[in-house]
């Protein structure tokens, strides 16, 4: 894609081609784009997928991504591709460390850390998360619908001490290949924390006009994956928020399958600061 070059709206993309990314020199990928319905920017979720292939392609396939930590930067644009350069940090006997930073034309837009493990199976093996009792089913039509197309289907449900959860599954063809379904959880992470920061501000009502009364942005993301999962299966994000200080908001997550598998755990830090330029 050229620069200046419109990128192809998300349902317009297949999915796995997102990470089909392209070497462009030692350790160095290029990864393409696409337009997301809500403006101007990059989905985050986009950028931190493939930051995590990215560093997947230097680490050996027996060690598995066990956590993940980035900073967003500065907006990524649907209108040039992304490169994505890998820095070897370590390779130890257990573990291994790899750094990726996330480039366009005005700079760096991410800079994340990718631990990796060898399998240790015979290590304990503890779930302490659980569904919530009494918790809906994805299926349930009473629940509110906020599904991104043929992309992404999400199902809202607010639960009674102030929680914020998501049925979330992709719909793409992932395959049996459990790179495309890490990635793709970790894409759609980025689909659920920003209404649980948002909520607990005493001024923010959920109405269309909060968009131009607020400025929002992703500020970090985190996840540690502690089980294998399917990202085309139904998984339930349950969100929390730890309150709001300095224009930030902090949100933690579980999330599980259906099954109650504790499949990962995600936090992200939020902006949200008013509008000063309107009343």
């Amino acid at each position: 894609m050229d620069h200046g070059e419109r990128a192809p709206r998300i349902g317009d993309v297949e999915f796995t081609d997102l990470f089909d990314l392209e070497p462009h020199g030692p350790d160095t990928y290029v990864g393409r784009v696409a337009f997301y319905p809500w403006g101007k920017r990059l989905f985050g979720g986009q950028v931190v997928a493939q930051a995590l292939r990215a560093a997947i392609h230097t680490v050996d396939p027996e060690r598995v991504a066990h956590s993940f930590h980035s900073y967003f930067i500065r907006p990524g644009s649907p209108n040039e591709p992304i490169r994505f350069e890998v820095e070897r940090l370590r390779d130890g006997r257990s573990f291994t460390t790899r750094q990726v930073v996330a480039r366009q034309s005005a700079g760096a837009i991410l800079n994340a850390s990718v631990s990796f493990q060898v399998p240790e199976e015979h290590e304990a093996d503890v779930t302490l998360a659980a569904l919530p009792s009494g918790l809906p089913d994805p299926t349930d039509t009473d629940l509110v619908d906020q599904s991104w197309g043929d992309l992404l289907d999400r199902r809202a449900v607010d639960l009674p001490d102030g929680r914020i959860g998501y049925w979330i599954r992709l719909l793409a063809d992932l395959g049996d290949d459990p790179v495309l379904h890490l990635c793709g959880l970790t894409f759609m992470s980025d689909a659920a924390p920003h209404r649980a920061g948002r909520a607990t501000h005493p001024e923010y009502t959920n109405d269309p006009s909060d968009r131009e009364r607020f400025q929002g942005a992703s500020l970090d993301h985190s996840l540690w994956f502690h089980r294998p999962t399917r990202a085309d299966e139904w998984h339930w994000f349950d969100t929390r928020s730890h309150g709001l200080a300095g224009g930030r908001g902090l949100v933690t997550g579980d999330v599980l399958t259906m099954q109650g598998r504790h499949a990962a755990t995600m936090a992200q830090q939020i902006l949200l600061r008013r509008n000063r330029n309107v009343t």
